[in-house]
């Protein structure tokens, strides 16, 4: 049988930092490209509304806001 659990040394951050940081760039970032397209889209239906915006929400949220938040709260995540 294959342990697939790592050694405790190399744990990752607790699931509810995991879970803070995740909110913590996601608000802002589908608060700001849903306020920068609203003028845009403002008359689509609400779901097209929501597949453009989270379109752009995740690659920006992969690529960019969670490394660099990640980067900011390193400390806070390794504790």
């Amino acid at each position: 049988m294959v342990n697939f659990q790592r050694p405790p040394s190399h744990r990752g951050p607790a699931r509810w930092k995991v879970a803070l940081v995740t909110w913590l760039g996601l608000y802002p970032t589908v608060l700001l490209v849903s306020l920068l397209l609203s003028s845009l889209t403002e008359s689509w239906p609400l779901a097209l509304r929501l597949l453009v915006v989270t379109a752009l929400v995740v690659p920006l949220m992969v690529y960019v806001v969670t490394p660099a938040l990640t980067r900011l709260l390193a400390g806070w995540l390794r504790r």
